[in-house]
């Protein structure tokens, strides 16, 4: 599974069974398919003098790669879903 994050100025295509999440002003839709592997992630934007980006604190995630950008969690089947943010 990949879960891709898309940054809009406006959200207008939303799916027929998107779940929409909204904080603090930002509006998010997530996938059906990908809701049960980004349940309870926290996101925050870090800046500072080595980078300048989003950040995901997923705990779902059973794993990751070495830049951060793909994660992986477990279904309860225990068979392995990997994930891309």
């Amino acid at each position: 599974m990949m879960l891709t994050l898309e940054l809009e100025a406006q959200c207008d295509e939303k799916g027929k069974f998107d779940e929409i999440v909204e904080d603090k002003g930002v509006k998010i839709l997530i996938d059906p398919k990908a809701l049960m592997h980004v349940i309870g992630t926290e996101m925050d934007f870090v800046d500072d003098k080595l980078r300048a980006e989003f950040i995901f604190i997923n705990p779902n995630s059973k794993g990751q790669c070495g830049c951060g950008e793909s994660f992986m969690t477990t279904n309860n089947s225990n068979s392995a879903k990997q994930g891309h943010s």
